[in-house]
């Protein structure tokens, strides 16, 4: 975040530099408001540009194995660009090196989502996925396993078949 702040002001700097070399160059006849506009707009792209640009470059950077199961597209009305175009200010991977299986119940399937947002850090959370009655619970410290790949103490809530995160989870591995 800091980096991009140092961007941004860097940009806005630069473009009053231009602006001001304008001035220059016409001698004067574009009036001294030329400065502050063209260091606002070059502080607009670079932030805009930095918006757009993120979950491209946070997927880059996703461990191996880690796989993009949702995203979520961003219109705001304080964006009013974002209308034009969305943009992806949050998403849900699947760590698909840590889904494990009971040799019971093959349908369920013990999954670690991770959560990352454009101004947060990331989270994570694991969750067990009956891919055959397209359920999902969050595991938490009360979940009791059984011997015969049963789980007690988790609060099952049904999702639609084609729930990303369901069909990411219930997916092979590619």
């Amino acid at each position: 975040m800091l980096l991009e702040l140092i961007a941004t002001v860097t940009a806005g700097v630069g473009a009053a530099g231009v602006a001001m070399l304008l001035r220059y160059l016409v001698r004067g006849r574009v009036g001294r408001w030329v400065v502050p506009v063209f260091a606002g707009l070059g502080m607009l792209g670079v932030t805009i540009a930095n918006e757009y640009t993120w979950y491209d470059r946070t997927q880059e950077n996703l461990p191996a194995g880690v796989e993009v199961a949702h995203t979520h597209q961003s219109q705001v009305i304080y964006r009013p660009w974002t209308y034009l175009h969305s943009y992806v200010d949050r998403f849900v991977a699947i760590d698909r090196a840590s889904i494990r299986t009971h040799p019971n119940r093959p349908e369920r399937r013990i999954v670690k989502l991770l959560f990352y947002g454009r101004w947060s850090q990331p989270r994570e959370a694991t969750v067990v996925v009956d891919c055959a009655r397209d359920l999902r619970a969050r595991l938490t410290q009360q979940a009791r396993f059984g011997p015969d790949g049963g789980i007690a103490n988790v609060k099952w809530r049904k999702v639609s078949t084609d729930d990303p995160v369901q069909r990411a989870s219930c997916a092979e591995s590619s």
